[in-house]
C-alpha cells in the first residue's frame, strides 16, 4: 500500500483498484502524466538549486533536494505501507542526520491545489516524521508559470492527517474487494491510463454517460426516474423525459429530444440529419471558393500557442497533394515575427473563408488582432471569415459517437491520422521535449500531427457538403 494508490483512490476508486490489481497490458501511455513528470523534475532541480540527489544517502549527505526515497512502515491495523515522496526539501531543524530536516513537496501541473496534493503531503509526513525523527508541520505545493516557481505552504494539521488515515483505511478495504463500478463522472478519464479499458466496458453495458451531453448529475437524475441505460433512454417518450429533466427548465424538451435521438443514433450506428440552425448555408455558399484551414497547438497551462498551422486549399475537392501547408512556429522570444507572419497569411487571401474546428482558433486570432491594434472594421471583417465546423456539425447532424471532438468526428467519417495514438496532449509532450533537447525530430512530429489536424478539418468539410447534396 503506498501514496500513489491513495492519490489514485481520491481521483477514482476504480483507478486505484486497477493500479493495484488490474492487468497492466490494458494500460495505455498517458502524455499528460509524462508532461507532469518532465515538468516536475525540471522544477525540482530549480528549487534544489541543482543540489538534487536520490535516496537516503542524499538525506545523510544533506542535499537540498531528495528524490527516489522509499520509506516502509506498519502504519495502522498492521497494514504494510510505503511512501515515495515526490521531493523532500531541506530546511533548518533537527533530525537524525543533524541540524536540518526535510519537508515533503508535491508538484501541480494545473492551477488548482486539490485534495490529491493535500493528502499526498499529509500521508508522506505521517511516515516521514518517525523515519527522520523530526516533527513535520507543513509541506509545499509548487507550480511554475512563465518559468517562475510558485511555492504554496500547506499546514499539515491533525484534522487533515485524520482525514487521510480514514481514507487510507477505506482504500485498504476497497482493494480487498472486487473491481468498483465505472464512475459516472468521466470528465477526468481523458488523462487516465485505463481510459480505453473502461470505455470498452461502458459501451458494452450501455452507460448513460456515453451519450453526449449527459454527465454524472443528469445520469443520476435519469436513473432515479427509471432510465438506467442507453436502450431505455432511446425508447423514452419525449414529453415524459422532458418532464423528468426539470433541471434544464425551458430547455428540457429540447434536451429530451437530443438525448433520445443521440441514443438512437449511438445504438444503430446511423447518423440523423437535424435542422437546428441554418449554419451550414455559410459553408455551402462558399464551397467553390478557396479556403484557409487553420489549426493551433497550445500549452494551456502557460497560455501559449506554440504552433499555427495553415492549409491553403484552392478548391475543397481538388487533390490533397495540390494543397499547400504552412506551419508557423510561435516562439515566446520571437512572437512579434510569428504574429506578423500569421496575419500576412490571413490577409494574403483576404476574402477566403477560414475553416477551423472549435472556438480556440477564432478566439486566439481575434485576441492577437486586438493586441496588434487592428482597427475595429478589420477585426469585424476577419471575424466574419471564420467558419466553425464544430458548430455546423452540432447544428446539422446527430452522429453515432460519444463526443464531438475533432478526433472522434473525423475518425468516424473515415479519416486516419498518420501517427498512432496522437492527441493535443501528445503534441504538447513533444513540444516540451523539443524545447529541452532542441531535437528537430520532436518538431517534425508536431508539424506532421498539426497537418493531419488540418486535413481532418478538410475531411469534415467535404463530408458535410457531400452529405447535404445527397440528402437534397
Amino acid at each position: 500500500m503506498n501514496n500513489l494508490y491513495l492519490k489514485s483512490f481520491i481521483r477514482c476508486k476504480r483507478k486505484a483498484w486497477l493500479d493495484y490489481k488490474g492487468n497492466k497490458s490494458y494500460k495505455i501511455w498517458s502524455p499528460h502524466q509524462s508532461i507532469e513528470i518532465v515538468n516536475r523534475y525540471k522544477n525540482f532541480y530549480k528549487l534544489s538549486k541543482g543540489d538534487l540527489y536520490a535516496g537516503e544517502k542524499a538525506c545523510k549527505k544533506g542535499s537540498n533536494g531528495v528524490i527516489g526515497l522509499k520509506i516502509k512502515s506498519k502504519l495502522i491495523n498492521n497494514i504494510n505501507t510505503e511512501i515515495n515522496p515526490q521531493l523532500l526539501k531541506r530546511v533548518s531543524g533537527q533530525s537524525k542526520w543533524g541540524e536540518y530536516k526535510y519537508l515533503p513537496v508535491v508538484y501541480k501541473l494545473g492551477h488548482r491545489t486539490t485534495k490529491e496534493h493535500l493528502f499526498d503531503l499529509a500521508f508522506c509526513s505521517i511516515l516521514l516524521e518517525p523515519f527522520q525523527k523530526s516533527k513535520i508541520e507543513k509541506g509545499f505545493v509548487i507550480s511554475d508559470y512563465s518559468n517562475h516557481i510558485n511555492i504554496e505552504k500547506i499546514d499539515l494539521n491533525k484534522q487533515l492527517r485524520k482525514k487521510v488515515l480514514n481514507v487510507f483505511l477505506n482504500l485498504n478495504e476497497y482493494l480487498k474487494g472486487s473491481i468498483p463500478e465505472i464512475t459516472e463522472d468521466r470528465k477526468k478519464c481523458t488523462i487516465c491510463s485505463w481510459q480505453k479499458f473502461c470505455d470498452a466496458e461502458a459501451k458494452n453495458n450501455g452507460y448513460l454517460t456515453d451519450i453526449d451531453g449527459i454527465g454524472s448529475k443528469t445520469a443520476f437524475l435519469l436513473q432515479k426516474n427509471g432510465i438506467s441505460n442507453i436502450k431505455e433512454l432511446a425508447a423514452a417518450k419525449k414529453i415524459e423525459l422532458g418532464e423528468t429533466l426539470f433541471q434544464f427548465k425551458e430547455q428540457k424538451f429540447e434536451k429530451a429530444s437530443k438525448f433520445i435521438n443521440q441514443s438512437k443514433s449511438y445504438l444503430s450506428g446511423i447518423p440523423i440529419r437535424i435542422y437546428e440552425k441554418d449554419n451550414l448555408s455559410n459553408l455551402l455558399s462558399k464551397k467553390d471558393s478557396g479556403f484557409l484551414i487553420f489549426d493551433i497547438e497550445s500549452n494551456p497551462d502557460e497560455k501559449h500557442d506554440f504552433l499555427y498551422g495553415f492549409l491553403k486549399v484552392n478548391n475543397l475537392f481538388e487533390k490533397i497533394e495540390d494543397n499547400f501547408y504552412d506551419p508557423i512556429l510561435n516562439l515566446k522570444k520571437d512572437c512579434k515575427k510569428s504574429h506578423q507572419e500569421i496575419f500576412e497569411k490571413l490577409f494574403s487571401n483576404e476574402y477566403w473563408p477560414v475553416l477551423h474546428y472549435g472556438e480556440t482558433e477564432k478566439i486566439a486570432i481575434l485576441n492577437l488582432a486586438r493586441q496588434l491594434d487592428l482597427d475595429s472594421k478589420e477585426i469585424e471583417i476577419l471575424k466574419s471569415r471564420f467558419i466553425d465546423l464544430h458548430l455546423i456539425i452540432r447544428g446539422s447532424w446527430i452522429l453515432p459517437i460519444r463526443n464531438y471532438s475533432l478526433k472522434t468526428v473525423a475518425n468516424w467519417m473515415g479519416f486516419k491520422w498518420k501517427q498512432k495514438n496522437v492527441s493535443g496532449s501528445k503534441a504538447l509532450y513533444w513540444w516540451i521535449q523539443y524545447k529541452t533537447t532542441l531535437n528537430d525530430i520532436f518538431l517534425k512530429k508536431i508539424i506532421k500531427y498539426n497537418l493531419d489536424d488540418c486535413l481532418a478539418t478538410l475531411h469534415i468539410a467535404k463530408w458535410l457538403i457531400k452529405n447535404n447534396e445527397n440528402i437534397n
